[in-house]
């Protein structure tokens, strides 16, 4: 029965079925083969309903939300012009602002392809009229929009979190905070070294400093301040039990509205009709693959799959290093043709177990399969943030695909850290 029901989903992806229909058709292929076998339709839809009636998953539309109020209240040209005060002159101090914004606003929208296209309309056409080629401005904003997934709070952290025990969505996004800074980190190395051998114009930077300087740091910073806040507030009230992951979830949207209304006065209420259109247009989609997705996992379970892989993997690479190369191969195949959020929902259920089985801590391997999948946001031919980034400047999707390699490989250094390193991904949960 395993058999059909994989072969099933991957001529239906390559068939370009979208992703929540073949997970659905898939899943009662085991009972049109075997009308004995105790998966009919109903209940392919109750347990489509239960996929759906948790607590956990609330918080996914709620931090759509927020993402989309803060991008249309430009927070994130606020969390960049602080950013750029202090760094601003450094040799490549402007792109390093551009990987430190989108780490800020990944805090805030949960999202890589929102981070991107957030921080991308207000920072590429900035870096190109100060000089900066336009393709290194939109590959450094495509790469670090993909620390919108790994630095907490984290939609597929909160997907993971569900599908696998032993892994707390608050356990989940405090892992992830320094595999997130070191690949910010490399990235901004990376930047620094683009901009030492191809050169800047420092008396364009300097100038566009210097209307920052001449503010003064209390008005930059108070112009910025409560969009500093907002990872704070959210962050801060879970990890200090003041609420859990789905009310920060709301008070963020509470928190991203009041400040986008009153504060910035950057929102308007009539424009709340359009945004909250685009959210549930945004979320309506991973509704429908968290639904068939749940329906699918049960079925496999009912097959008994994650056993028979366990097997099949354990005799093949019995050496855990060996199994450990092997499943992120896959995982890095897996995110340049699926995107995150199925890839979580049917993968983790099936591979967590495996790992676990040799001794690897879930929530160490939650952090493992996020930063794999999210090498997949710029690699072709998925690769959401390179159609996100080629959409705000115009630039060839493959053109950007080759201008991104050096981050790439800076990403895949700090990966390949993160792997062997179990200490990164758990030092701040106590694991």
């Amino acid at each position: 029965m395993l058999a059909p029901m994989l072969i099933g989903v991957l001529v239906l992806m390559l068939l370009a079925v979208p992703i929540s229909i073949s997970l659905g058709i898939a899943s009662m292929i085991p009972f049109a083969l075997n009308p004995g076998f105790a998966f009919d339709a109903s209940m392919f839809l109750r347990n489509s309903l239960s996929g759906l009636n948790s607590t956990i998953t609330i918080a996914i539309p709620l931090f759509v939300l927020s993402g989309i109020i803060m991008a249309k209240g430009k927070i994130s040209e606020k969390l960049f012009n602080i950013f750029s005060y202090f760094i601003g002159n450094m040799p490549g101090g402007l792109p390093c602002a551009v990987v430190v914004t989108c780490l800020f606003y990944g805090a805030i929208s949960g999202s890589a392809p929102a981070t991107t296209a957030a921080v991308g309309a207000m920072t590429i056409p900035l870096l190109v009229s100060l000089g900066y080629e336009l393709q290194f401005s939109a590959a450094l904003v495509a790469v670090a929009g993909g620390l919108g997934v790994i630095i907490p709070p984290s939609i597929p952290f909160i997907l993971y979190s569900s599908a696998v025990s032993g892994a707390s969505v608050g356990s989940m996004f405090i892992a992830g905070i320094i595999p997130g800074l070191l690949i910010g980190a490399a990235l901004m190395a990376v930047a620094v070294w683009y901009c030492k051998k191809h050169g800047e114009d420092t008396q364009k930077i300097q100038a566009h400093v210097r209307v920052l300087h001449d503010k003064g740091l209390v008005a930059v910073l108070l112009d910025s301040s409560w969009a500093l806040l907002s990872p704070i507030i959210i962050l801060g009230g879970i990890y200090g039990g003041f609420f859990t992951p789905t009310e920060a979830a709301a008070v963020s949207v509470i928190y991203s509205l009041i400040i986008s209304l009153f504060v910035y006065r950057t929102l308007k209420l009539r424009d709340l009709m359009d945004v909250f259109a685009e959210a549930a247009s945004t979320y309506a989609p991973i509704l429908f693959i968290i639904a068939t997705a749940s329906a699918f996992g049960r079925v496999l379970t009912m097959t008994q799959a994650p056993q028979i892989i366990a097997t099949t993997l354990g005799t093949a690479f019995p050496n855990k290093i060996a199994l450990m190369i092997v499943i992120n191969l896959f995982l890095l195949i897996v995110g340049m043709f699926m995107d995150t959020t199925p890839a979580i929902l049917i993968l983790a259920p099936i591979l967590a177990p495996i790992v676990t089985a040799v001794g690897i801590n879930p929530v160490h391997f939650g952090i493992i399969m996020v930063c794999n999948l999210a090498v997949g946001f710029i690699t072709p031919p998925i690769g959401n943030n390179l159609y996100v980034a080629s959409t705000l400047t115009k630039v060839p999707v493959m053109s950007l695909a080759k201008k991104v390699l050096p981050f790439m490989a800076a990403f895949l250094i700090v990966l390949v850290a993160i792997i062997f390193i179990p200490q990164i991904s758990l030092v701040l949960v106590g694991a």
